[in-house]
């Protein structure tokens, strides 16, 4: 995959997430709901939030995720590379990775790798990226002399 369309796929797994974040928080939908309201299978909303795809999402699934959440679908456009009108991004740097994450990015893109464990490392990523952060005074009270 060329660093342009893996740029693609986060800049539109970004701006999916952020669709979902915000009808949860704005408007209490579940995925369920926000399938429902957009026609948009929830197999294929998680699949754009995992930017697993091979080849481009439909457009008319992309207009019908945007509407049915009340969104331009020229942001969802510019996101996927389609809007020429905008000309070509700069990509920005990306910040240092470190060297674990970027050990685990290659196990998930690595042919030889078992679909089994790449499904073992992604849920295991996705569980650490959404648990509840504890809040200070609760996280230190185990390191505290007794």
């Amino acid at each position: 995959m060329t660093e342009t369309a893996n740029a693609r796929k986060i800049a539109f797994a970004t701006f999916v997430r952020r669709a979902l974040d915000d009808a949860r928080a704005l408007r209490a939908w579940s995925g369920t709901e926000v399938s429902r309201r957009t026609g948009v299978s929830r197999q294929t909303i998680n699949r754009w939030v995992r930017g697993d795809w091979a080849s481009d999402p439909e457009a008319e699934r992309v207009v019908a995720f945007c509407e049915g959440l009340g969104l331009d679908p020229a942001a969802a456009f510019i996101a996927l590379g389609w809007d020429r009108a905008a000309g070509p991004r700069a990509t920005p740097t990306p910040p240092p990775m470190d060297p674990d994450v970027e050990a685990l990015l290659r196990r998930l893109v690595d042919p030889t790798v078992s679909d089994a464990e790449k499904f073992h490392i992604r849920e295991t990523i996705r569980y650490l990226a959404y648990r509840p952060t504890l809040p200070g005074g609760v996280r230190n009270r185990g390191k505290q002399a007794g």
